[in-house]
């Protein structure tokens, strides 16, 4: 096994590159060393390869990226011989080249620290949060056909299970949509305005949320406009319905909720969200729209108030504001109003 080992440094020399031959000479004692040593019988045995006499393994310089090419180079040589190996010697040895590398590996956690303390951090985020939206879309989509009895008869318990797996799934891809606006949600208004349909906009928050109330047995209004074309930012109106009709339906227990517009003038367009739920507490509403709250503070939204700080501030970059009217036990009502030009 020596001499094999004692082969596998050389070849691993051989690959190291255009090197100054000191620093070549130098790596080959090295991996020499290295050879010897776990060729001892023993990592730990005294006098026997080990390069010191004394049961302590040498201090080496080398580097993991090193230590792995000579795990490989090992392996390869190993194989190449045709000749029968102790199976629990080789694998004695490749445990013992993790305790003779340079520096540990370091583990996930604090890779990850470390990602989240660098300058790309927000991307970071941005970029995990994508990663979560795409598979929880597909689960909202796939609960929501079976739940249909498309893929065939469901039960009323599958269906309610299903339902509750629907709004679970719902939550966390609303959360993960948050996070990505938190961050850049300005890119929904970028460009100049263009022409879209406020029905489309409505219908789509609708399907999208309808499994929900459907759950809890609540009914979903919907008041839709006279004149339905419009010019302006469709992805941010659709952030914003949805972000409060999601809320409505999650702390409404009973009754209904209702998503709606009213044109005031041939541009003025006020949208709507109201609920029959239990209101919103004064201790709540003084900071109803910070991004991140006690989550002592009640109970009517979560902790992480991402998506009212959101709404808020796609309302405000369309030059209108979110008014509250809400009653303890009597409901709650979103609104904004915003110009909106025929298309």
């Amino acid at each position: 096994m020596r001499q094999v080992l004692a082969k596998a440094a050389e070849a691993v020399v051989e690959d190291l590159g255009p090197l100054p031959e000191a620093d070549v000479a130098n790596l080959r004692l090295q991996y020499r060393d290295l050879a010897a040593t776990l060729g001892a019988t023993s990592p730990t045995s005294n006098g026997n390869g080990n390069g010191n006499g004394n049961g302590a393994h040498p201090s080496f310089e080398l580097t993991r990226e090193q230590v792995n090419a000579f795990r490989v180079r090992l392996l390869q040589k190993v194989a190449s011989e045709h000749r029968p190996v102790d199976g629990r010697e080789l694998a004695r040895v490749l445990a013992s080249l993790e305790e003779l590398t340079e520096r540990p590996v370091r583990p996930a956690s604090t890779e990850f620290t470390q990602r989240l303390a660098s300058p790309d951090a927000l991307r970071a985020v941005v970029e995990m949060a994508h990663d979560m939206r795409s598979p929880l879309g597909s689960i909202l989509f796939l609960v929501d056909t079976i739940r249909r009895g498309q893929s065939g008869t469901v039960t009323q318990v599958q269906e309610r299970q299903l339902g509750l797996i629907y709004g679970a799934a719902l939550g966390l891809s609303t959360l993960a949509s948050d996070v990505v606006d938190a961050i850049n949600g300005d890119r929904l208004l970028d460009g100049e305005r263009i022409p879209f349909s406020i029905t489309e906009v409505m219908l789509g928050v609708c399907a999208i949320v309808r499994p929900l109330g459907e759950e809890k047995n609540l009914v979903l209004n919907t008041v839709f406009p006279n004149v339905d074309g419009r010019l302006g930012y469709p992805s941010a109106l659709s952030r914003v319905l949805l972000n409060l009709s999601t809320n409505a339906l999650r702390y409404t227990e009973r009754g209904s909720v209702s998503i709606g517009c009213t044109e005031h003038s041939s541009t003025l367009v006020e949208f709507w969200v109201e609920d029959t739920g239990r209101g919103i507490p004064d201790s709540v509403l003084a900071m109803l729209f910070d991004g991140f709250r006690p989550g002592s503070v009640g109970i009517r939204f979560s902790s992480a108030g991402l998506g009212l700080a959101i709404c808020r501030n796609l309302i405000e970059k369309m030059d209108s504001r979110l008014v509250v009217d809400t009653a303890v036990e009597a409901g709650t009502r979103f609104s904004f109003r915003i110009e909106l030009p025929p298309a």
